[in-house]
């Protein structure tokens, strides 16, 4: 397991009945938690047009976390780059470097985060070729330390030399961040179906770069946690009502859960969500240390990424709380069996 860092996706979910400052309110909360927990990261997600996630303006949701914690990092899960100019991401990202150095991530993607009609509304050019590479590029270049005669530069950004990580959920975004020598965050979280051949596409084609000389595989995953088996099961049902809601063309605030996780069976199957939904760790403390080891095991990943739509935010804290406890019971597990 080579001491793997464990890290939080955070979607600052509207919870029904919750207001959008509440939704901020607690991932501020869990961001501070998340660092006394030993958590590696906290990244927050670009999604537009959805009236359960509150981090629509991911730049200034990060700056927010960023402001009220001390060591963890902060970062974008990412940001969606065809949404935006490179230059404005550039000087966006190089305020945050500015205002906390050394802890700041951009992790960009190449799908919109919203629907077409949505995308539209940003105005961006939807009808001309994909730009994401050269836009990676672009981005890259202006985090450079300016040249004479520059013309155009980042102004807070030049020379900062902002982390960028490639996310994907097909081969697309493995090839790019294996050309690019780039680390990559694959959302198996929610598109686990080329999980293992975009591993493989990224670590076989993988070209060393000064910002990294091998491969590194950020994997995200489905974890509840909860005191029982039967409760984190629960919980988790919150989480697969939003999926099925997604997947029926009815996104919303996250529901509460329900107490039969059962009667949620034959709309999982039907619409795909239970597919969607295939990583997902959900138990009590052993069960997910169980979880996770396996799931690691088989993926080889450098850092996991977790995740966690949990309704209630004392019971999302406690999730996450034995998720780390579960990662501490893992690391003393191998020590053990290495000695």
């Amino acid at each position: 397991m080579n001491n793997v860092p464990f890290s939080i996706l955070d979607l600052v979910p509207v919870a029904a009945g919750n207001t959008v400052k509440q939704s901020l309110n607690n991932a501020l909360d869990l961001a501070q938690h998340a660092e006394t927990w030993g958590y590696n990261r906290y990244w927050l997600a670009e999604h537009h047009n959805m009236t359960g996630v509150a981090s629509a303006a991911t730049s200034v949701v990060i700056g927010y976390i960023a402001g009220g914690t001390n060591t963890i990092r902060v970062g974008s899960g990412g940001i969606m780059l065809p949404n935006h100019s490179p230059l404005v991401i550039a000087e966006q990202f190089g305020t945050l470097a500015s205002l906390y150095p050394g802890r700041i991530d951009l992790g960009v993607g190449r799908a919109p985060g919203s629907d077409q009609v949505t995308a539209r509304a940003m105005r961006r050019n939807l009808t001309g070729p994909d730009t994401f590479p050269q836009d990676v590029v672009e981005l890259q270049h202006y985090f450079q330390p300016a040249e004479p005669g520059q013309a155009v530069r980042a102004m807070p950004g030049a020379g900062l030399n902002v982390p960028i990580w490639i996310l994907g959920s097909s081969l697309f975004g493995a090839q790019l961040a294996a050309m690019l020598g780039l680390p990559y965050a694959f959302a198996s979280h929610f598109a686990p179906d080329a999980l293992m051949q975009a591993l493989h596409t990224y670590r076989t084609q993988f070209q060393p770069s000064e910002t990294l000389k091998k491969p590194y595989v950020m994997l995200g995953v489905n974890v509840v946690a909860a005191d029982t088996d039967e409760e984190a099961k629960r919980l988790f049902t919150s989480a697969q009502q939003q999926f099925i809601n997604l997947r029926s063309g009815n996104p919303g605030q996250l529901p509460p859960p329900v107490d039969q996780p059962e009667l949620l069976d034959y709309a999982l199957r039907q619409t795909g969500a239970g597919q969607m939904l295939r990583y997902a760790v959900v138990g009590s403390s052993e069960t997910v240390q169980q979880g996770l080891t396996n799931f690691i095991d088989q993926t080889q990943a450098d850092e996991l990424m977790i995740t966690a739509q949990i309704f209630d935010h004392a019971a999302r804290l406690r999730s996450f709380e034995l998720t780390a406890q579960a990662r501490e019971a893992i690391l003393q597990r191998e020590v053990v069996s290495v000695a």
